[in-house]
Formats: C-alpha cells, structure tokens, sequence
C-alpha cells in the first residue's frame, strides 16, 4: 500500500521550509532510517529520515522548492509491484482524515509536536502600578526605610535587629528615624556576634514574631550561616509544617568600591540553591520597598540581598498607601525583539546601558529584570526567549554555578528549538575580589562585555 511522505515539521515553531536536496531519487529503494532529503527553516538544514520501507514510487515536490507548508505532502512510497501514477491518484483522492494520520508514520525522527499556543508563556506587561498614578523621586535609603516603617506601624510583631541600626541609624543610614519612632524595644543595636543575634532572631520567629535581621554587609552572614540554612530554612519542612520561620535577613550584597575579597561577595546564587528559603535582589527603588514589604508579611524566611552602590541612586516611587510588589514577578525594564538580556540587582545597570547603546546600532534587546531569585519566574524569562530566540544573562557573581548558568540550563530544556544561538553568560571574573582599584575594574562585568556578548549571540 503506498505511503505519503508528509514535509516534517522540525521544530515547534515551523510553519513552512525548503525542500533543499532530494538524497533518494524515483525508482531507489527506501529502508527504516535512511536519510531521504535535506530541509532548510529559518534556523538550520536538517536531514530527514524513513521510518518506513519501500520504493520511492513518485517525488511530489521537486528540490529547492520554497515555502512548503508542513504536513504537505511531498513524495509516495510504494511497496514492490504497486503502480506509481495508480498511487498518486488514489492518495490525493483519500478522504482528509488519513492524511492526517500521515505525519506519525512518516518522519518519527522529528521533533515532539509544538505545544499548543495556549500553554507557550505570555509576557505580562501590566505596568506595577496603575498609569496615572503619582510618583515621588526616592534614593533606594529612603524606599527601604519607609517600607519597614510602614511595616512595623502596621504589624508590632515585626522589629529590626543588627549592628549600629539604632543609635548611628544604620551603617549606610538605612534606619533613619526608626528607633526615635518605634523605641529600643523594636529597634535593637546588637554587639559584634552575627551568630548571636541571628540566633536569636530565629528563635523569635519560632516564637511568632517578625524579625528583620540587618547584616552590615551580607559577607559576615558567613558567621551566622547555621541559623540561616539549617534552622531558618529548614524547620519548616523538617516540622511537618508545624514550625515556621518568618523573617527576613538583610544588607548590602556583593561589591562595592575597593572593600576586598572579604567584603564583595555576591550571595545571589549561594542562598537561591536553598529549599526553604526565598531569596530577593532588586535594582529599582520602588522595587526595593515594594518586595521588602511583601518581605516582611511572606510566612517563609526571606533573604533580601542590597547593594551599597545602589543605595544613593533615584529612581520614581508611587505614592500609594500601601505599594507592594509579590515575589516571583519578574518585570519586563525594556521590550524589545532581537535578544533577551536577564539581569537582577547591580546586574541591571550594565543591562540597562547595554540595551541603550545596542539600539544605536540597530539591536532591539528586550531586558528582563529577575527582581526575585527564588522563587524564580521562569515563565517570563521563557515568553521572552521564544519571542526573541536569543539570551544573554548579566549578573555580578562568579561564573561557575551562576544564577545564568541555571537559567541557560532551563531555557536549553524547555525552550531549545526557539533558540537561534547558545545562551551566553556575562559574570564577574573566576578570581577573589582584588583590592587595588584597576584590578577590581576588570574583575567586575562591564557593559561592554555586555554588548560584545549580544553581538555574539545576535550575529551568528
């Protein structure tokens, strides 16, 4: 009985190809995994391969024939002593039903099917706050302070703990004003002892209540790492749910200018690994007060990762009583079709000026800000890679074990046939801080390394 070979569909997204170079001609005999022709799409040439036996009877379609839309049919396969003209006629005389079933007995060696559109992410471009709304300019000091001021007026469970957070106000003046209004029963200036004072902050959580625990810089959260991993982060689940911890441990995270290898450690993706617990880096000021409201009020223990450069910077905050961002929601900084740029954090800054200077020269990049790390939403960063087949993640971390390794990792498994090139990742440099200021200038990720990586990625 003859069979039609159908134009295979090789990716999910493949409406239509080329039909390049026949490899079987009229006549020769076609066995289970031979390959038969070469199809070019938009990405690549690929071979095509029998799954069944015969006689190539009749070639459809003549090679180097363009636009053939998939599931057309574009050859016949006849078994020994059938009828080559005799075939064709029956075939395009068969009911539509059992062409249909063609394509599963005819090209296994393609692609799973695409999924259906309705299961392909959709970027949500719902702005955070409604258009329209009254903004106010804030450094991200202020926003940071007013959202654990509000907070602790709204809930007196929740206190702040830490080193010089109440008479100095905090060693970057995160606390101004806090324990004038709260008092130094929720505003606690705690001794030199990070193990200590996480300790006890941990087990006030036990108890019930709210801590906010400030590091001075998240590079001594080394000492007090048990409490964070092994109480905080696990009780939950090692209690049955019987025990939680909600808190949040904050301060300045990763480098900051000539501190040293023992003070720029980037945490980012050393605390996201972690079950049980949730990690947060934001770049913008409404961001900032916005996730460490939602912070504070999350029943699990929330890592909430700053950054000393970004402190002084401005940006626009809303004027709403009470302005909170969830955690897990990325936010899509700049729409764009060429390339995704990821970042999060100090990360966007080289981002945002990487995608600036891209448009100048015709690169519409599309930048993605994480905001939260964990949990992470993967469903924006994959909306934007399948619109834009191309990724380039940013952060300031070391490379081995990135935060953009993992999502080059999950974008190959879950969106490998929308990708036009590798993913590539833009890290800081495999090598401890340095302390002399031109030698931290290279160990740190540059916009331009940025673009070179676009261009990369973009240009293949």
């Amino acid at each position: 009985m003859a069979t039609e070979i159908l134009m295979p569909a090789l990716s999910p997204t493949m409406e239509e190809g080329t039909l390049a170079k026949w490899l079987k001609k009229e006549g020769d005999t076609v066995s289970a995994g031979d390959i038969i022709a070469e199809i070019e799409t938009d990405k690549a040439t690929m071979e095509f391969e029998a799954v069944d036996e015969g006689i190539m009877g009749k070639i459809l379609i003549a090679e180097g024939t363009e636009g053939v839309k998939v599931n057309t049919a574009i050859a016949v396969l006849l078994e020994e002593g059938e009828d080559a003209d005799a075939a064709v006629a029956s075939s395009s005389s068969a009911p539509a039903e059992k062409k249909e079933e063609a394509p599963a007995e005819t090209h296994a060696s393609a692609p799973a099917a695409a999924a259906p559109a309705k299961d392909v992410p959709q970027l949500d471009l719902t702005p955070d706050w409604p258009e329209g709304t009254s903004v106010k300019t804030q450094t991200v000091r202020e926003a940071l302070r007013d959202a654990m001021a509000e907070e602790m007026r709204s809930d007196d469970r929740v206190f702040l703990m830490g080193e010089e957070v109440a008479e100095y106000q905090g060693a970057y003046k995160i606390s101004q004003g806090l324990l004038d209004e709260f008092g130094a029963r929720r505003v606690i200036d705690t001794p030199i002892t990070e193990h200590g004072f996480a300790g006890i902050a941990t087990g006030a959580a036990f108890a019930g209540l709210r801590p906010i625990v400030e590091f001075m810089t998240f590079n001594f959260a080394m000492q007090a790492i048990d409490h964070l991993i092994n109480s905080a982060a696990k009780t939950l689940y090692m209690s049955g749910g019987q025990m939680g911890a909600p808190m949040v441990f904050r301060g300045p995270n990763g480098a900051a200018a000539r501190v040293g290898a023992q003070h720029s450690q980037d945490y980012a993706a050393w605390y996201s690994m972690i079950p049980g617990l949730k990690v947060v880096m934001p770049y913008t000021a409404s961001d900032y007060k916005g996730l460490m409201k939602s912070a504070i009020r999350d029943p699990n223990p929330v890592i909430f990762l700053e950054n000393e450069i970004l402190y002084g910077k401005s940006f626009d905050v809303p004027e709403i009583e009470d302005y909170t961002v969830p955690l897990g929601k990325a936010r899509v900084a700049k729409q764009g079709k060429d390339v995704s740029i990821v970042s999060f954090g100090i990360g966007m800054t080289y981002a945002m000026e990487a995608a600036e200077k891209l448009a100048e020269e015709g690169i519409d990049a599309e930048v993605i800000d994480l905001r939260t790390l964990r949990p992470l939403d993967y469903d924006t960063v994959l909306a934007s890679v399948m619109k834009t087949n191309r990724m380039v993640t940013v952060e300031e971390g070391w490379p081995v074990g990135s935060i953009g390794n993992h999502l080059s990792a999950y974008v190959m498994t879950h969106a490998f046939d929308y990708l036009d090139a590798p993913v590539l990742n833009c890290t800081g440099k495999d090598v401890p801080m340095p302390y002399a200021a031109n030698l931290e200038k290279h160990a740190l990720v540059t916009t331009q390394e940025v673009i070179d990586a676009v261009k990369q990625v973009t240009y293949r």
